[in-house]
Formats: C-alpha cells, sequence, structure tokens
C-alpha cells in the first residue's frame, strides 16, 4: 500500500510537471523556421500558408524558366558551336528573369519575415503578385523567341510591361503594409526605414516603363534596362541608407 500511494505522489507530480512545461525555464516559442513566434494582432491571419504558398509558386515560374532551353537538333548542318551560340537571346533572357525572379523573392522574404500576420488586403496583393510572376516565363519565352525577328519591339514592350506590373504591385504590397498597416509588423519599423524601402521599390516602374519605350526602338536596350535593374537590385540598399 506505502508503494502504491508513493507511485500515485510520484505519478500526479509528474503530470503536473509535464502540463507546466516541466521545472527548467523555457524559451520563447518558435515558429519552426528559427523565427520568434509573435503572436498576430486580432482580426489578422497568421501568414505560414501565405509564405508557402508564394514560394512554392515562385519556386515553379523560376524552373519553368529553364524549359526554353532546348537542346539544338543533331541534324548535322551545323555544328554544336553554331547551334549552340544561335541560341543566345534564349541565355540571356533566361539570365535576366531568373536574375528578377529571384530579387523578388528575397524581397519578399524580407517583407514576410517582417509580418507577425496579414490581413484580406495582404493576401489578395499577394496573389496579384503570384499572378504577375507565373507569367515570366511565358514573356521570357516571347522575348527570346522574337528579339532577332520582326515582332521584336512588340515582344520587348509586353516584356517589359510584365517587369513594371510585378514591380508596381510588389510596391503596392510593401506601401500597404508599412503605411496603412504597421500594426501587421513584428516589430516596428523606424519611419526612415520604412521611407527608404518604398523609395527603393518606387524605382523599378518608372525604370521599367522607360524600358518598354526604348523597346519601340529596339529590344536591346529595353534588355539593357533590364540588366541594369538587376543588377542595382541585386546589390542590396546601402549601408545605412
Amino acid at each position: 500500500m506505502r508503494r502504491r500511494r508513493r507511485w500515485r505522489r510520484a505519478s500526479a507530480s509528474s503530470g503536473r510537471a509535464v502540463r507546466g512545461g516541466g521545472s527548467g525555464a523555457s524559451g520563447p516559442p518558435s515558429d519552426g523556421a528559427g523565427r520568434e513566434s509573435v503572436a498576430a494582432p486580432a482580426g489578422v491571419m497568421g501568414t505560414g500558408r501565405m509564405e508557402a504558398f508564394s514560394d512554392g509558386v515562385i519556386a515553379v515560374a523560376i524552373t519553368l524558366l529553364v524549359l526554353d532551353l532546348r537542346v539544338p537538333d543533331a541534324d548535322g548542318a551545323r555544328s554544336l558551336a553554331d547551334a549552340l551560340g544561335a541560341l543566345w537571346p534564349n541565355y540571356l533572357a533566361y539570365v535576366i528573369s531568373f536574375l528578377a525572379i529571384g530579387i523578388i523573392w528575397i524581397n519578399h522574404h524580407t517583407l514576410m519575415r517582417r509580418l507577425a500576420g496579414a490581413d484580406r488586403s495582404v493576401l489578395a496583393l499577394n496573389l496579384v503578385l503570384l499572378m504577375c510572376i507565373a507569367v515570366l516565363p511565358f514573356t521570357t519565352s516571347l522575348m527570346a523567341t522574337y528579339l532577332d525577328v520582326p515582332g521584336g519591339r512588340l515582344a520587348a514592350v509586353v516584356y517589359a510591361t510584365a517587369f513594371l506590373v510585378t514591380s508596381a504591385v510588389f510596391l503596392a504590397l510593401e506601401a500597404h503594409v508599412l503605411l496603412r498597416r504597421p500594426h501587421l509588423l513584428r516589430a516596428p519599423l523606424p519611419a526612415g526605414e520604412r521611407r527608404a524601402v518604398l523609395r527603393r521599390g518606387a524605382l523599378a516602374p518608372p525604370a521599367y516603363l522607360l524600358a518598354g519605350l526604348l523597346g519601340l526602338a529596339t529590344p536591346y536596350l529595353t534588355l539593357a534596362v533590364c540588366v541594369l535593374m538587376g543588377l542595382f537590385y541585386l546589390a542590396g540598399p546601402r549601408r545605412g541608407g
């Protein structure tokens, strides 16, 4: 009987320790991605599913770009070197678009890490952004196919317009969070830093508008502007600004 009583007391004490999280102090909860979990403000939703869906769409879009890099036919009419050289528009368009989508993913990842939650407007804007990203493999293939043939100017305008709309939607998403819904942020962001983020994002739409207009003269100017924009954003913001 005494053994049973001691066993019951030990079991009850162990159960209380488990329910209470143990006797040791526990650290802050994690969201599974190495970030300290922060409860979403009332009336908003978590960002987990939105982030997972966004990563999936972006991964598919950036993978589809490579499908336009086809192996040349082994017909013997020309050497492999000549056949590969003839595909240079495909290589160039692939690199530019891969770089652009990769930069979008970096900026999107940065924005998502700042969010503690999302409202319906964030979800809607993010969905439109993903729609724009998903069409980039098509516009890339269009640009590569028509670069050196009649129709190249129109292809350049379509290509630049796709980047213009994508950058404008992303800017709208950032502005909605940083200006209209700052309570969605995991931590307050200084006003100066918010302005710097938006100023940097605001450079893209007019630059791609210029790229489209230059494409009416020659598609190569469109590609040149897109390359410069990719390098600019890949370099990241200046330290302290």
